[in-house]
């Protein structure tokens, strides 16, 4: 398919090698090249992933420094250009694990809906119950009830999500390359949030694919770590000043589904 994916590792590298030999299992449903971004050292790994034959172009690069989650796949995306640009870009986290392959029920979706600049599948935990990776625009009431309350659930049925997390984005490299990709001001935590509002207020819809499930293992590091508590709070207060958040809730643009009735 001509798909590029992009995965970034933090010294995950159990986890990555892990998805790829999901992916090299994958039939003709997989795409053509993947592009595995080191943002720690991880010698061993890199050894170990140029020495296989890989039925996809596999493209491994090791930072100088550590990047922001943005920032790595913008420079994924610059790279898949380089070597000559695929239609559709993948972001992948290396927890995501699948029973049968979700690529096929995700490019249907862009192909039967133009309006679609990004489609997403169904997200389960390791128990097999469904995420919260629908979610509604961040507010300090909202995380309040979220956090405070308890009350995790934000997006109640057949109603259209703000935003979904990005552990798995497939992105037509039009509606990537509008909007500049994601906001490199934000070095984890809400880049997420930002890409799927200005990605809407662009005119782009997103669409989840309900043929394909997968399994994340999400980490929260934001709620045991310090350091990733602070980078929360500082991504959330940019969000809460940007053109995008502020856009979207004085009155979103929200495209219609494709289905709907005229």
């Amino acid at each position: 398919m001509d798909i590029t994916a992009s995965i970034v590792s933090h010294g995950h590298g159990t986890q990555v090698e892990g998805l790829l030999a999901q992916l090299a299992q994958t039939g003709g449903h997989r795409p053509r090249r993947v592009i595995v971004t080191l943002n720690l050292p991880e010698p061993g790994l890199t050894v170990r992933l140029r020495a296989r034959d890989w039925p996809f172009d596999l493209d491994v690069t090791e930072n100088a420094a550590p990047a922001g989650f943005g920032t790595n796949h913008n420079r994924a995306f610059e790279r898949d250009g380089r070597h000559g640009a695929s239609a559709l870009f993948a972001v992948l986290n290396p927890d995501l694990r699948w029973r049968a392959e979700p690529w096929g029920a995700m490019a249907a979706v862009l192909e039967t809906d133009p309006r679609a600049g990004a489609v997403y599948p169904v997200q389960l935990d390791a128990a097999g119950r469904r995420q919260d990776h629908e979610r509604l625009l961040p507010t300090p009431a909202r995380l309040l009830a979220r956090h405070v309350l308890r009350r995790p659930a934000e997006v109640g049925e057949g109603q259209r999500p703000d935003w979904v997390n990005a552990a798995f984005l497939l992105l037509r490299r039009t509606a990537y390359a509008g909007i500049h990709g994601f906001d490199e001001g934000f070095h984890m935590y809400c880049e997420d949030v930002d890409l799927c509002l200005r990605l809407q207020l662009a005119g782009w819809r997103l669409a989840r694919a309900d043929g394909a499930v997968v399994e994340h293992a999400a980490q929260r590091a934001s709620r045991r770590e310090a350091r990733h508590l602070l980078w929360h709070a500082r991504s959330l207060l940019r969000l809460w000043r940007s053109p995008a958040w502020r856009a979207w809730r004085s009155g979103p643009t929200r495209i219609p589904d494709s289905s709907a009735s005229p």
